[in-house]
């Protein structure tokens, strides 16, 4: 039986989430390593977690890149990811759908794995969706970063899917 998401929400404790949706940070590794991506700054958790939910009221994320690798989890529900990625030497973006789910045998995921260089952005259905984040190394927000509207617009340009996605760019 799925749970509602107002249920969710009292139960896991979450709370809003800057991307949209609501988390809550369920694990923080003892266990520290330098981080490849940020020069001069004090090592961090081998790896964090957390519960991610989309729902009703928060059914979308905004672009966003994480530069640490993203393992996603499915526990309930059904979202779809949209990844961008700009190609090295310019030209247009390689754009990547996949839906989180359980219907496998339809080609549902039940794990997506998000690497590094790309912005990726998530939505969910009527039903919302739970997930886990494991981020490797752990998470910091100095490794996070909104896709703004001029980057946005420089990769995508001013097609139809451009004005389908500019939605999902949050503003600053």
């Amino acid at each position: 039986m799925q749970e509602s998401a107002e249920d969710l929400v009292k139960q896991l404790g979450l709370q809003r989430h800057p991307e949209g949706g609501y988390y809550v940070e369920t694990d923080r590794q003892k266990d520290v390593v330098r981080t490849p991506f940020v020069e001069g700054v004090p090592p961090r958790a081998l790896a964090t977690s957390i519960y991610y939910l989309l729902a009703r009221d928060s059914p979308h994320g905004y672009f966003h890149m994480n530069k640490s690798v993203t393992y996603h989890v499915h526990h309930q529900g059904r979202a779809e990811y949209t990844l961008i990625t700009p190609r090295a030497g310019g030209g247009a973006p390689l754009i990547e759908r996949h839906i989180i789910g359980s219907d496998v045998e339809n080609g549902e995921s039940r794990l997506l794995i998000v690497g590094t260089g790309g912005d990726v952005q998530d939505k969910a259905g009527k039903a919302g969706c739970l997930i886990t984040e494991v981020v490797v190394p752990g998470f910091h927000w100095e490794d996070h970063a909104f896709m703004t509207k001029k980057v946005f617009r420089e990769l995508m340009g001013e097609g139809e899917e451009a004005k389908a996605l500019e939605r999902y760019v949050k503003d600053a």
